[in-house]
């Protein structure tokens, strides 16, 4: 059995990543196997690649909880004391997400990952 080709992408950028996942699946060639797509990452770059990850799913979490937040606020479900302290909580959240996100040299938009046909992440 012959090995299965692959396509390399080197970037330590994720939306390059679902670029990749998004591209279409492979098709046979004469001897009959197909061309797969691979990341591969750079040394170097893993760890800004899992940091932008991490802050990623961080940053959407905290949207949700966001929301969640403004929701319970408009059903009247909080206390003033609950408001106050919820608040205070997320924008003390929002510094230090955007405090990590400069450590790693990444800008707003790296946070906001491009899901192909589903749209933006955040």
């Amino acid at each position: 059995m012959e090995p299965i080709e692959t396509a390399r992408v080197q970037s330590e950028f994720f939306t390059d990543f679902a670029q990749v996942m998004r591209s279409p699946a492979p098709t046979g060639s004469a001897n009959g196997h197909g061309t797969r797509a691979r990341l591969d990452l750079d040394p170097e770059s893993v760890k800004n690649g899992l940091g932008q990850l991490v802050l990623t799913l961080i940053k959407l979490l905290h949207e949700l909880l966001a929301r969640q937040a403004i929701r319970r606020v408009d059903a009247g479900s909080l206390t003033d004391e609950e408001i106050e302290r919820m608040g205070l909580t997320l924008m003390r959240q929002a510094e230090e997400i955007e405090r990590l996100r400069e450590q790693f040299g990444l800008d707003e938009e790296d946070l906001n990952l491009d899901l192909g046909p589903l749209g933006k992440l955040l």
